[in-house]
């Protein structure tokens, strides 16, 4: 039986290129922290950060200052790698996302492949949970992908929204609806096997209302999109406007429901 839709939708932020402007050319400016303040003053419940190998964005010391100032929960990006299971241990945030890691590439491109590596990530899954870590896959909306998850015995799944958006932003329709209905197919079986559900990558002011009204999405990563928004109208405007287009597209959902 599908869960009954939750009236608040969580909204993750990631302040990684806050991180990458900054890395441009060097300094302390702008700062990733003050930018998860910001991010908190206007609706995001949580901040989510992507500590990667080659460390083109966030730093090592990001992680620790978000880890010891944050006043929401903080979510850790990262590869299900020795020296990334290590970082997580010592910080111990409150969840660790795990996503697959090229260094060649410009940005994730895809989901985790759990089917293949399902053998290299129970280890270190069981690790997450035993020091209390939540720990999320990052898929696609695969129905494999999503048994091997629950049989991993992972929290969370946020399925990759990427080609989604990539198909509304070449203004195909057929395509992105297409995307949406795998989406909230995947959302409603990874939810009947007991994982809470979360979406995100490359999601916009004009494509987040479809994964904000399905009611098994208990939050949405958002991160690209709003740092470069942030340029044009400030940080907190963004957030507040997706926070507000969340809203809007979940209590349609609620109210269907409960009329």
């Amino acid at each position: 039986m599908t869960p009954a839709p939750q009236s608040y939708i969580r909204l993750g932020v990631n302040i990684d290129h806050v991180a990458t402007i900054r890395n441009a050319r060097g300094g302390r400016h702008p700062d990733p922290l003050r930018a998860a303040h910001l991010a908190v003053e206007a609706g995001a419940d949580g901040i989510t950060a992507h500590l990667r190998e080659d460390r083109r964005h966030i730093s090592d010391t990001d992680i620790a200052r978000l880890k010891s100032e944050l006043t929401r929960p903080l979510n850790l990006e990262m590869a299900a790698t020795d020296e990334m299971l290590r970082i997580a241990l010592r910080h111990v945030p409150n969840a660790c996302c795990l996503v697959p890691e090229r260094r060649e590439e410009r940005t994730t491109e895809g989901g985790l492949d759990v089917v293949g590596q399902r053998v290299s990530l129970e280890p270190v899954i069981g690790e997450l949970k035993q020091a209390g870590i939540r720990v999320s896959l990052f898929i696609e909306p695969d129905l494999a992908a999503i048994d091997v998850a629950a049989a991993l015995q992972a929290d969370i799944v946020e399925l990759h929204t990427g080609r989604y958006c990539e198909y509304a932003a070449d203004d195909d329709a057929k395509g992105a609806a297409a995307e949406v209905e795998r989406l909230r197919t995947a959302a409603r079986e990874a939810a009947l096997r007991g994982l809470e559900v979360h979406a995100g990558h490359g999601l916009t002011f004009n494509t987040v209302a479809p994964l904000a009204r399905m009611p098994e999405v208990v939050e949405l990563n958002i991160g690209h999109f709003l740092i470069g928004e942030a340029i044009f109208g400030g940080l907190h405007g963004a957030v507040r406007r997706m926070r507000a287009l969340m809203d809007e597209a979940r209590n349609k959902v609620v109210g269907r429901v409960s009329a």
